[in-house]
């Protein structure tokens, strides 16, 4: 028996990163305790205007068929082989993501994830404890101080190693930002999102394209639709806190079906409760959050949002986290390593690569709402796909190898980069010789 399998750890966070890390470290036979803020999903509605479904893809389904729930997980979700762009005229054109529909993101419920994980985890002898928000954190002693929101009354916990997956505004990191030499750093966007609905179709059934995932895309903003598997879509309307189309310009509902007739006409039949959604849900915010290390020596760490909150628009914040919980088991499998050795390895490993899928996320934005409906996007994605087809071992699109594979994100991103650095030398390398040809040709 190694040193670490001795050790009582404390979760802290009960959503989507901190229910996996719970199962994955049960599952070897620790004893694990979770304290979540909110109340039990499988329950009660903790939704708090937090986006109800997600795009689930390889890093992520990795990491579920780890702890064996990926089937089941997937027997709930609604395959999404492609974008499906919606023109300001109405017009729709398909863009597969991959070389075929084997390889689709998945549209999950987030509320239906986190109660199969939790389930599953208090299957592998977890105890949950909710509605406890944790107020204090002594990060030299590793005692905690959690206060249940619903009797009043607090509580102090010792952990001798505790993870913090509670989130982009952890109150675990906030202890260890007031030590020395701990960077923080974080990012708005200058854009915030509402959710929106779509509702399914009279009898059941979906109003528009099941599978796919539905873009509006107008330049400085956009719409987005996730399809559930109950026919409806979860919308998210993505746009600026201020300017001519923002949040602060639509104050009314003659402001807000002016915009819609003019910019997103086609899913207004659709959206039967577009003005109380839109007034009645709240605005979120877009941050971006890096910090290290994630670790203080053996005692704390830190993972999933709390450590790399990133913005939506790749898909892969909930993957990112899940791939955090898949890295740090197959560091143990190795017993010879502590716990001091296993946070600051997963930092050490992760660091690098979550920046950089910080900054993909970002550019991924702008390629949504201002590329995906021009001529040269199509272009650039037909010639990728054509490279792709006939130089496999060599060429990857880098949205491919981000979400169909496990190559790191920063490995990616060069790897994409010296690929396009060859395609464009070849293309002006094939210019010039036509070139030449032409003056060969016309000389003789």
């Amino acid at each position: 028996m190694s040193a670490r399998e001795s050790r009582k750890i404390v979760i802290v966070g009960g959503g989507l990163a901190g229910s996996l890390l719970a199962n994955s470290l049960a599952r070897r036979g620790l004893e694990v305790d979770v304290y979540e803020m909110r109340g039990d999903i499988r329950k009660e509605d903790v939704g708090g205007g937090r986006s109800i479904n997600l795009a689930l893809s390889h890093r992520g389904i990795e990491a579920l068929r780890r702890v064996g729930l990926a089937d089941r997980v997937l027997a709930s979700a609604v395959s999404m082989p492609g974008r499906m762009i919606h023109a300001v005229d109405g017009t729709l054109s398909f863009q597969p993501y991959g070389k075929d529909r084997s390889q689709a993101i998945h549209s999950v419920s987030r509320g239906g994830l986190n109660a199969i994980l939790l389930d599953a985890a208090a299957y592998e002898g977890v105890r949950l404890h909710f509605h406890e928000k944790c107020v204090n954190v002594d990060v030299d002693s590793g005692e905690l101080e959690f206060l249940n929101t619903q009797t009043g009354t607090s509580q102090r916990v010792r952990s001798e190693l505790i993870f913090s997956a509670d989130g982009a505004f952890s109150a675990v990191r906030a202890a260890m930002q007031r030590r020395d030499r701990f960077d923080y750093s974080q990012h708005y966007l200058e854009h915030g999102y509402k959710e929106l609905v779509i509702p399914a179709a009279d009898g059941g059934g979906f109003r528009i394209e099941r599978n796919a995932l539905h873009i509006w895309p107008r330049r400085s903003y956009m719409m987005i639709a996730l399809p559930n598997a109950d026919g409806s879509f979860t919308c998210t309307l993505f746009w600026p806190f201020s300017g001519p189309v923002s949040f602060d310009a639509v104050q009314s509902e003659s402001d807000l079906m002016r915009v819609f007739e003019r910019e997103f006409s086609d899913a207004i039949p659709h959206m039967p409760a577009l003005r109380e959604d839109f007034f009645g849900n709240p605005t979120g915010s877009l941050v971006t959050i890096r910090c290290g290390p994630w670790y203080v020596h053996d005692r704390i760490c830190l993972l999933g949002d709390a450590a790399h909150a990133v913005v939506p628009f790749y898909g892969q914040g909930m993957n990112a986290a899940f791939e955090d919980v898949l890295v740090l088991d197959e560091l143990m499998e190795d017993n010879r390593r502590d716990w001091g050795d296993l946070c600051r390895t997963l930092y050490e490993r992760r660091k690098s690569h979550v920046d950089v899928l910080s900054d993909l996320a970002i550019a991924n934005f702008v390629e949504m709402r201002d590329y995906t409906g021009s001529r040269l996007f199509l272009w650039k994605k037909r010639v990728e796909k054509w490279l792709a087809k006939r130089l496999p071992g060599w060429y990857l699109p880098l949205y491919t190898m981000v979400t169909f594979t496990r190559i790191p994100y920063a490995n990616a991103a060069r790897r994409a980069r010296r690929q396009d650095a060859a395609v464009v030398a070849g293309a002006v390398l094939v210019f010039f010789l036509l070139v030449l040809l032409l003056r060969v040709v016309a000389a003789g």
